[in-house]
């Protein structure tokens, strides 16, 4: 972001903030014939903070009647930033900047940073008794795991054109107890208000499990005959990966899926990745996309997205899921999962996790905590 457009936004944070901390003093504005001249990515830039921070629509869309641009401002960009949340009286004077910016030569994008390249893959044989490594830790996964109770946020996401612009359509905190290796799920709250009696199951739309190793179990056990072939090496969190690529075939797969709308269920094939630490040869990453799908089937795209990290429990550091994202396509309209499990805590009797409005909901993970890094590893 440039000076000039961090003099803006502090200007502007500046000004909302004593309008809200004072309604009787003056909001800080620019003069009525001043501009700010900046970069279409600075516009970018400016409109994002304002819808995490939540600034008022009127406020923001007269701010960005100010701005003079250096670069053209395209429809996409627009639509973009409307999908993303921008206010309506926002988008109009975004709308009127892509107007004046028509004759503006159009910036081309940042060079993209170059991939980490690690090290030669391992030897054939090398990178079989790695396999087996892996394999034996996720077999045992499950027998490794503490009896613990964990806030479960879902926020479920749509895109009614298909044009990747996703709009939040709920927020739901469940409060997940894993006990002997077995889930339980009770959900608490749906948008931040209360909820008493509602089961997992009753949520409806798309979901997701196995989580907690009943997945890795099936990707890893003999009898999926899945085939595993060295990918490449990656960095995730800072740490080196081993990737290997993986397909479960139809025949022995059991994953299923379920269109709500016809009330049926269908047993696919899978392929993705699997991302293992190279320190102690456990998975911290898995990607999936389901194959086979029947050409009536009204989901015709189904994938999964599984980070898993660190977390202490009683003094003791365990590895538990982070966060999984599943997205799926039915006709043209697209829906995307993302939940996180969070606030993890020693399951007991008096074991109690507080949240009961939206206030209680953590935020969002940062997108650097679930995806691949370009970096080298750190060490």
């Amino acid at each position: 972001m440039s000076s000039q457009m961090r003099r803006f936004f502090r200007h502007f944070c500046f000004g909302t903030a004593l309008a809200v901390a004072a309604l009787a003093m003056p909001v800080l504005t620019l003069p009525a014939n001043a501009q700010m001249k900046i970069t279409v990515a600075d516009l970018v830039t400016f409109i994002q903070s304002s819808i995490k921070l939540k600034h008022d629509d009127v406020k923001v869309a007269e701010y960005v009647k100010r701005i003079k641009l250096e670069d053209k401002l395209d429809a996409r960009t627009v639509e973009n930033l409307q999908g993303m949340g921008a206010g309506p009286r926002t988008v109009l004077a975004l709308k009127a900047l892509m107007t004046e910016s028509t004759a503006l030569p159009v910036t081309p994008p940042p060079p993209p940073k170059p991939a980490y390249v690690g090290p030669p893959p391992p030897s054939s044989i090398e990178q079989k008794e790695i396999l087996a490594q892996i394999t034996d830790a996720a077999l045992n996964y499950s027998e490794n795991l503490p009896n613990f109770i964990c806030l479960q946020v879902t926020r479920r996401y749509i895109d009614q054109a298909g044009k990747g612009n996703f709009a939040l359509m709920d927020t739901i905190a469940e409060r997940l107890s894993y006990f002997e290796q077995k889930e339980d799920y009770k959900v608490v709250s749906k948008n931040g208000v209360p909820v008493t009696g509602m089961k997992h199951e009753q949520m409806g739309g798309a979901s997701s499990s196995g989580e907690f190793g009943s997945l890795l179990r099936e990707i890893f056990s003999p009898e999926s005959r899945t085939e595993f072939g060295w990918e490449r090496w990656a960095t995730l969190r800072g740490k080196r990966m081993y990737v290997y690529a993986f397909r479960v075939p139809q025949e022995t797969s059991k994953y299923t899926i379920y269109a709500e709308s016809v009330k049926r269920t269908i047993v696919v094939g899978y392929h993705g990745l699997i991302y293992a630490d190279r320190d102690t040869n456990k998975v911290m990453r898995l990607t999936m996309s389901a194959d086979d799908i029947p050409a009536d089937f009204p989901v015709q795209d189904m994938g999964l997205d599984l980070n898993y990290d660190y977390t202490t429990i009683s003094g003791q550091p365990f590895l538990l899921p982070l966060k999984s994202e599943l997205h799926s396509k039915d006709g043209r309209y697209l829906v995307k999962n993302e939940t996180e499990f969070r606030l993890y805590n020693k399951f007991g009797t008096e074991s109690v996790i507080q949240f009961d409005t939206a206030s209680d909901v953590p935020e969002p993970l940062p997108a650097d905590r679930t995806k691949e890094d370009s970096a080298p590893p750190a060490k």
